[in-house]
């Protein structure tokens, strides 16, 4: 197809801004809605029959590392959006820890000129904050924010004391997102518990406090500053309490899937493929993130899909690196949960798209509705299938949903107009654009 051509998408369960569902049929021209209607009359370049199923605006991943430049063993940028593709994820936000470091608009035009040649969905890109790179902070466009790694990092990216923060917080506008972990408190927990090398570990030396201390520094700082925050992968029951209480209109906080879903007895089954950064904590954890999410005091839902090799993850702990894949299996996984009634499609549809548009301000993003994107996904909420390894398009080829058993898959994900991924076939010419962020 075209990037001119039209689409009619006939007899689809249409999800509605108002949350209500239409039966109805949806035309697309270019890459723009222009029509929703209970029975459209004209016709289309392509007609697509979706009796049966339900029509989604497409998931917009505000937290990923795709490891491309320089990790590309582990994942690139085109099997990262060849696996967004087959997972309903039509725009993804990018995270700053590759080699080279994005830390400079050099390093952000490489990253947007390689997306431009390889994705198949659409794409921006995090500047991440250094100690030393204020003018880049202020200055690089176009970026969605600033990351800082307040934790779990090595190097050029750790930013681990207030009397380095304070500037970055104190200068210029754009939203910083954190990584919020105490790395002095990691340290000294690491050195308490070396020796071990049961990946269980894991969540007790990077414990709820060290969490908690960060997200209290990060929150202490925007509000000196007014300055828009965003938490990162919100993970203990503790920081969401500190924010049902505190916090202001202009900070926002998200949850992974693996943080709802998955609990520190994942280590028993399945290793140190459950090893994450901030880690996997209780099954009281569990339940508080979730009434957090339903409540609003959790903004939306990001995979952090962090892939590592198998091989790379068979290292014993602590040699093994911390992170899972998740792009594939996050919109199934959070439909399933709505079919079992833990929420509703309406809900997972704004945590995972229309809520993510408004706080980073991307224009025409997250809705059904005329004038709008057409990044749009249908999905089948009728049957159920399993996560299998040898199914899965992420490079590093594993889940840690593996064998979980499904509904909610994508049979199209169309990313602006344009169909990328039908019925188990990916459309590889299809390319996505790169995002844009008003303000």
């Amino acid at each position: 197809m075209s990037s001119d051509s039209s689409l009619l998408i006939r007899h689809a369960r249409i999800l509605m801004p108002t949350g209500d569902i239409l039966l109805g049929d949806v035309l697309t021209r270019g890459q723009e809605i222009v029509q929703i209607a209970p029975d459209i009359s004209a016709s289309a370049d392509r007609e697509i029959d979706a009796t049966g199923l339900t029509l989604l605006p497409g998931v917009i991943d505000p937290q990923v590392h795709f490891r491309e430049p320089g990790l590309e063993h582990k994942e690139d940028l085109f099997t990262a959006s060849c696996a967004c593709a087959k997972g309903g994820v039509t725009s993804f936000l990018e995270m700053p820890n590759t080699r080279p470091l994005t830390t400079t608009q050099a390093a952000l035009d490489d990253k947007l000129k390689r997306a431009a040649d390889k994705c198949l969905v659409n794409y921006g890109f995090f500047i991440g904050a250094t100690p030393a790179n204020l003018p880049d902070l202020r200055e690089a466009q176009p970026t969605c924010g600033i990351k800082i790694f307040m934790g779990s990092m090595r190097g050029g990216l750790l930013v681990d004391s207030e009397e380095a923060l304070d500037p970055i917080f104190a200068e210029g506008s754009r939203l910083i997102a954190v990584h919020a972990e105490d790395q002095q408190r990691i340290r000294e927990r690491r050195e308490k518990f070396a020796g071990i090398n049961d990946p269980a570990i894991h969540s007790q030396i990077q414990d709820n406090q060290a969490a908690l201390n960060a997200t209290q520094l990060a929150l202490k700082l925007s509000k000196k500053y007014q300055r828009r925050l965003h938490i990162l992968h919100l993970s203990t029951g503790e920081e969401a309490e500190l924010l049902r209480r505190d916090k202001p209109s202009w900070v926002t906080a998200e949850v992974t899937p693996q943080h709802l879903l998955l609990n520190t007895s994942a280590y028993e089954k399945i290793g140190t493929l459950a090893q994450m950064n901030p880690p996997l904590r209780s099954p009281q954890d569990n339940a508080t993130l979730w009434q957090a999410l339903l409540d609003g005091v959790i903004d939306f839902i990001a995979t952090d899909h962090a892939p590592h090799t198998l091989e790379e993850k068979a290292q014993t702990y602590p040699n093994s690196p911390s992170g899972m894949p998740g792009v594939e299996t996050s919109l199934a996984l959070m439909l399933t949960q709505a079919i079992q009634g833990r929420c509703t499609l309406a809900q997972v549809s704004n945590w995972m798209s229309t809520a993510v548009a408004k706080a980073y301000r991307i224009p025409n993003k997250g809705a059904i509705a005329p004038g709008y994107d057409a990044d749009l996904v249908l999905v089948d909420l009728e049957n159920y299938h399993p996560v299998r390894r040898e199914e899965l398009l992420t490079k590093c080829g594993w889940s840690p949903f593996e064998s979980w058993n499904l509904t909610g898959w994508s049979v199209m994900t169309i990313v602006g107009g344009q169909v990328a991924y039908e019925r188990g076939k990916l459309h590889t010419e299809v390319r996505g654009q790169a995002l844009r962020f008003d303000g």
